[in-house]
């Protein structure tokens, strides 16, 4: 019977990943989405108002403005893809400083971008804060909070069916242990599928970004010394690369050295 079970799951699992594959945009790398665009921009929209309502707005008009204007910027190159390289996603874009002492900023489902003000001493001038929103752009350019709400989905799927298979295994050894045996699969799953992935869309988003810098007018050299000088921002000592769900900072900065001089292609000065 369990036999019978695995097969069934197996394939209604390889006809679900068939039948919802996409490319990423720039990189042409396969995607799982069993996520529809208007869920995710639903659910980004959601996300966006609650950051609203939580976080304090800022009240300074020169950062005010240069968020605007730089995010503007990058949203017009985002909604003109070159050479059909990704499609326009006609987002409603909004953009919000947010007066926080926190490196941070996000472009949720839809185009809803928000910057905080602890990011500025990093950025430093209009390239550095054009590499940090175009590579938060470039996530919802190319789906990635999607396609890792599918991944989970799929893997939580996985480890869903091998707790049934086990469960109706005869082998009595393999059902007392079956509860350990699901926990591994958890820890296995999270480690070799999901952190990976969310390395390759970090990467994805630096390569991506690259690109949309360069279209808004802004020097791809630029990304470099925000990206060093990001390095050494970070205090203390950082996780593993292969437990973390981010590049190392000397893994980015390498990568975006190589990715430069395909950017340069599409950099016109403004």
């Amino acid at each position: 019977m369990h036999k019978i079970l695995r097969f069934l799951i197996a394939l209604g699992g390889m006809t679900i990943v068939l039948s919802a594959c996409e490319s990423a945009p720039i990189t042409g790398r396969s995607q799982l989405m069993l996520v529809s665009e208007s869920e995710e921009r639903e659910m980004g929209l959601q996300a966006y108002r609650q950051v609203l309502s939580q976080e304090p707005a800022s009240h300074n008009a020169e950062f005010n403005a240069l968020v605007e204007k730089v995010g503007r910027r990058i949203a017009t190159a985002a909604e003109s893809p070159p050479e059909e390289l990704w499609q326009a996603p006609h987002y409603h874009w909004e953009f919000r400083a947010i007066q926080k002492n926190e490196p941070n900023a996000f472009c949720l489902p839809g185009g809803k971008i928000a910057v905080y003000s602890g990011l500025l001493p990093i950025t430093r001038n209009e390239a550095g804060l054009a590499t940090v929103i175009g590579h938060e752009v470039a996530h919802a350019l190319a789906r990635h909070s999607a396609e890792r709400l599918s991944d989970q989905t799929l893997v939580s799927a996985g480890v869903a069916a091998a707790a049934v298979a086990l469960s109706t295994s005869g082998n009595r050894r393999t059902t007392s242990y079956s509860p350990l045996v699901i926990a591994a699969l958890g820890a296995g799953a999270s480690v070799g599928i999901l952190l990976p992935m969310s390395r390759t869309q970090e990467a994805e988003a630096d390569h991506i970004g690259l690109i949309l810098m360069a279209r808004a007018g802004y020097d791809p050299h630029e990304a470099i010394g925000l990206w060093e000088r990001m390095r050494a921002a970070n205090k203390g000592g950082r996780q593993a690369e292969w437990l973390s769900t981010h590049p190392a900072d000397e893994t980015r900065i390498e990568n975006i050295r190589r990715w430069v001089p395909e950017a340069m292609q599409y950099y016109r000065r403004q």
